[in-house]
């Protein structure tokens, strides 16, 4: 301090990441909710008293599991998730020696974030892996125009299910293909 002045070399720069995280436990929280609702149809229609359709998707059921596992990996997926959604940002656990009271978790929210959107893209690369398959065996019926569009992507890459073969192919391709399965939807929709 010169001549007895206080110094004027203090922090302003409010350095939290409250609001960020914020935001991102609010995305997970959202991803869980998405999730439990994809996978309720994906249980809907895997489920023949609830679709009328062949158990699990499979025509030789008997001799087939169909989706069985995609669904549950749907579910295993959505219990994830809920639990990546509890808040990190209102935790805190006090660092620097008490200097810094007030940690916002930002980290952990972006750590759980990212884990929560990529279980989601999984669970609905499954819901559209089953949507697809069960669209085949409503034939002669038809989809909305929408739902056409997606079928008809997802067709490009991956071939209706005749027998069990190990989907986690399968999902990883839809994962791939889900920013050109929502383009061909809504260009074919007008949206």
């Amino acid at each position: 301090m010169e001549n007895g002045a206080a110094s004027t070399n203090m922090s302003g720069g409010k350095f939290t990441s409250q609001p960020v995280s914020q935001a991102l436990d609010l995305l997970a929280i959202a991803c869980a909710q998405l999730q439990t609702i994809s996978e309720r149809r994906v249980e809907q229609l895997v489920n023949p008293s609830l679709s009328g359709l062949p158990p699990f998707l499979a025509k030789n059921s008997g001799l087939n599991s169909g989706f069985m596992i995609a669904q549950v990996t749907a579910a295993a997926l959505a219990a994830e998730t809920k639990l990546l959604a509890h808040p990190a940002c209102v935790d805190t656990i006090p660092s620097s020696a008490g200097r810094e009271d007030h940690v916002s978790m930002g980290m952990t929210a972006a750590l759980k974030a990212r884990t929560a959107v990529e279980n989601a893209c999984s669970g609905l690369a499954i819901e559209l892996l089953v949507a697809a398959q069960a669209l085949d065996l409503r034939r002669p019926l038809r989809a909305g125009v929408g739902a056409a569009a997606a079928h008809e992507v997802i067709r490009k890459r991956v071939p209706y299910m005749e027998e069990d073969r190990e989907l986690h192919r399968d999902i990883a391709a839809v994962r791939e293909m889900l920013p050109e399965i929502e383009a061909a939807a809504r260009a074919a929709a007008g949206l």
